[in-house]
């Protein structure tokens, strides 16, 4: 049993502390943000993700998490602080590190014994370098540390069996016993552990991000073409993932990628490599394709409801970026929805789970409780995210509400000629 402190209760930061404590660890999760731990003591989530409810509930029953708001209580004989805050865009593209700052220099004003602080969090390369000089700068008196790089691969909607099952786990430091300590405490879960330095490290996890979000921004780029020549990108995608040296994941055209990382990640690294006097030029046009996926799509159903959406109303079915999450960073409904209502329309949207969230993002938005409620009277319906609620709605229901059968399916979920043949209006992405 190994004493941890996770700075940070967000998306990665909940769950690495939840996961740890799961694997029979002592963990203290710190924010200090004092309304979120006090409702994450009342059992409250911050964040909807799949079992991360029951998952903390049970280690908080079974005494191995505790949270708190004191850098001082949750260092109190801990062995590991995670560094796991947010690090969002700035104005110019780079990665903002403020949060990453306050939590080394506290973790420096507060730690009594030797400790490894771990950067989940995704930061530019150098980082961990630089937080190793601020510890160094702001300890009251010399204590031994080291930093440690270790970058978290978990997806939003799937994250607790992202960290139980990784992979691999990648681990960078200049320090080869912190690194094999960090290594020690990851050993449960059974991956392959890669070792490194600090630097290579931290690349790993910005170059499988853009990656990733490369292969998700050419799909789309070609299921342009395979619309122009009668082609199926979704047939294309399957044959395509059987050869093992492309894989069948991120193959999927549709609205484009959101969320945190991606967007975020991709703009950090080209920015890095501008910095550095590159021009970074995939990377430029992976973030250019995906953002055109938005702005086509309003494009399309301005063309689906007869040229005009003045005065039309727009039924969004999802809002969050993704299924199974309520995260609403960076989604493409934002975007489409502010388009809409530009153009004049009005815009309605429903969404299992993220409709609090995105109440005060999209104010102008009318939100409803239940996907028919929201179809009634629609001119069409834009599916957004790929909810499996949506893919059991009772279509011919949905036809009956709407005040013209359209539908612009942006996730590809529907069958185009049953669609045709039921009466829709009806387009998908990439398919004739």
């Amino acid at each position: 049993m190994k004493q941890i402190c996770v700075v940070g209760v967000g998306y990665v930061g909940l769950v690495t502390a939840a996961c740890f404590a799961d694997l029979g660890n002592r963990v203290t999760a710190l924010d200090v943000n004092e309304q979120r731990v006090e409702n994450l003591k009342k059992g409250i989530m911050p964040i909807y993700e799949p079992g991360l409810d029951e998952l903390v509930k049970r280690n908080v029953n079974g005494g191995r998490i505790t949270f708190t708001t004191s850098y001082k209580e949750a260092l109190k004989d801990a062995e590991y602080a995670f560094i796991a805050v947010g690090t969002p865009s700035d104005a110019k593209g780079a990665a903002d590190l403020q949060y990453v700052a306050a939590a080394a220099k506290s973790i420096a004003a507060n730690m009594t014994a030797p400790l490894v602080i771990i950067n989940k969090s995704t930061v530019p390369i150098g980082t961990g370098d630089w937080v190793s000089d601020i510890v160094k700068g702001a300890q009251p008196k010399p204590i031994d540390f080291a930093v440690v790089s270790c970058p978290e691969f978990l997806r939003e909607g799937s994250a607790i069996a992202d960290f139980t099952n990784p992979h691999r786990t990648v681990i960078g430091s200049l320090d080869k016993d912190a690194a094999n300590k960090v290594a020690h405490l990851h050993l449960p879960l059974r991956a392959p552990i890669v070792i490194t330095d600090l630097r290579t490290a931290e690349m790993i996890k910005y170059a499988s991000n853009a990656f990733l979000a490369t292969k998700i921004s050419f799909m789309n780029e070609l299921a342009d073409l395979c619309e122009l020549v009668g082609a199926d990108v979704k047939e294309v995608a399957a044959g395509m993932g059987y050869d093992a040296r492309i894989g069948r994941h991120f193959l999927d055209a549709g609205l484009g990628w959101g969320g945190s990382c991606f967007p975020k990640d991709v703009e950090a690294l080209a920015f890095m490599a501008k910095e550095h006097g590159l021009n970074p030029r995939i990377l430029n046009d992976v973030m250019e394709v995906n953002y055109d996926r938005r702005r086509t799509a309003v494009e399309h159903v301005e063309k689906m409801v007869g040229g005009d959406l003045k005065g039309k109303t727009i039924g969004l079915l999802g809002l969050a970026f993704k299924p199974n999450t309520d995260d609403m960073r960076d989604a493409p409904a934002i975007d489409i929805a502010e388009s809409l209502l530009e153009a004049g329309a009005n815009v309605r949207a429903y969404d299992p789970v993220a409709m609090e969230v995105a109440r005060p993002i999209l104010p102008a938005v009318e939100l409803f409780d239940e996907p028919y409620k929201m179809a009634k009277d629609c001119d069409a319906l834009i599916l957004v995210t790929e909810w499996n609620e949506f893919k059991q709605l009772d279509l011919e229901k949905v036809k009956g509400l709407l005040k013209s059968p359209v539908i612009y399916d942006g996730r590809n979920i529907y069958d185009p000629k049953l669609m045709r043949e039921m009466g829709f209006t009806y387009r998908a992405i990439g398919r004739a």
